[in-house]
């Protein structure tokens, strides 16, 4: 599977048909991806899906067992971590412990030779970046571990490289501080043009900060693409269910494009999407499509059921409603639609209901 930025893109990175295994067992196998030039490319999957591992091979802290990885063209295989166009923020911060926060941060530029004032004043912005600006004359076993990030974080953006990797790089942040980081890194992206590759096992992190997402299962790739495509468009029910929630009925279709038949539900369902009949299909709804009313609407599809929690969320109400054929669904509904629908509580009967346009047929 090569995954691209786009017709006619050259890419930044270009990662062709890389596998890496570890005692014999694939960590990554032959993955093809392309990422463009000034894109917040994320790598998401649950633990051992290979997304750290892939962004290691491309760092150069891992040789792949065959394929190849190219950064402007030009094939890495025979260059050093050091020696490529790319800075990584590690998962453990690897921050030097003999050296100030001021002096872990301007270590790369030291190197560089930079000027002393040029120094100063970018080490001074980019500590200031993450509320550090205090916590310069310090040594990293006097932070805490959120702090020793922040100070990591510092160090990989005060050099702007032209690639920057991120395995987890928000991870002991506090959820204020974690959304400010989380703006100014895109802010940075924008305003730089530095590509950032970024592991997380956070779905929400990755769909509100990247420009495309690549989401991995046993070391391939599952699927590519925008948060939105991702979100809207599973194209299996892996990725379905990994993208916030998605309400899922395993069914067979009956009528080619038109019904599935669910005996999760105990209904057959109409749906809007191409699919072949006698097909073993999954239709995916996400809470928010769904309507929830009292009386049953005339609708294509209206299931009923016993109200269980609502649970508040301030912008909107999860209402847990348990089928009369015994499966669970979500109802996320607005304040408007709350109020509309009057008084209700736990125990109640309800009808949800959605039109076929709305749900998506999976059909792996």
């Amino acid at each position: 599977m090569m995954a691209n930025g786009g017709a006619g893109e050259t890419p930044v990175i270009r990662i062709e048909g890389v596998a890496k295994s570890f005692g014999g067992v694939p960590a990554v196998a032959g993955v093809s991806l392309d990422i463009a030039r000034g894109e917040f490319f994320c790598l998401v999957g649950a633990s051992g899906s290979g997304k750290t591992t892939l962004l290691r091979l491309v760092a150069g802290f891992e040789t792949p067992d065959q394929g190849r990885v190219l950064i402007d063209g030009e094939d890495m295989s025979s260059r050093p971590p050091y020696a490529r166009p790319v800075n990584m923020m590690f998962q453990s911060y690897a921050l030097f412990p003999h050296l100030t926060v001021a002096e872990n941060v301007a270590f790369g530029l030291e190197e560089e030779r930079r000027p002393r004032s040029e120094i100063r004043e970018r080490v001074f912005a980019a500590l200031a970046m993450f509320d550090m600006g205090a916590f310069g004359a310090r040594k990293p076993h006097q932070l805490s571990g959120g702090q020793r990030q922040r100070v990591a974080l510092a160090r990989a953006l005060v050099k702007n490289p032209k690639i920057l990797l991120l395995d987890e790089p928000l991870g002991a942040l506090d959820k204020k501080l974690r959304e400010r980081a989380q703006l100014e890194l895109v802010a940075l992206r924008e305003r730089v043009g530095i590509t950032f590759v970024m592991v997380t096992h956070d779905q929400e992190e990755a769909m509100s900060m990247a420009s495309r997402i690549a989401l991995m299962r046993d070391g391939a790739l599952c699927q590519v693409g925008t948060p939105r495509e991702l979100y809207d468009a599973p194209q299996s029910r892996f990725a379905a269910d990994f993208f916030g929630v998605a309400n899922l009925f395993g069914g067979r279709v009956t009528e080619a494009g038109a019904a599935v038949d669910c005996a999760e539900a105990r209904a057959t369902l109409a749906v809007a999407d191409a699919c072949t009949q006698g097909a073993d299909v999954t239709v995916m709804l996400r809470p928010e499509q769904i309507a929830l009313s009292k009386h049953a609407p005339a609708a294509p599809n209206v299931l009923t059921g016993t109200l269980g929690n609502v649970v508040f969320l301030g912008n909107a109400y999860v209402c847990h409603v348990v089928l009369d054929s015994g499966k669970a669904v979500q109802a996320r509904l607005s304040p408007a639609d709350m109020a509309k629908l009057g008084a209700l509580a736990t125990g109640d009967r309800v009808h949800v209901s959605w039109e076929p346009s709305a749900a998506r047929v999976l059909t792996s």
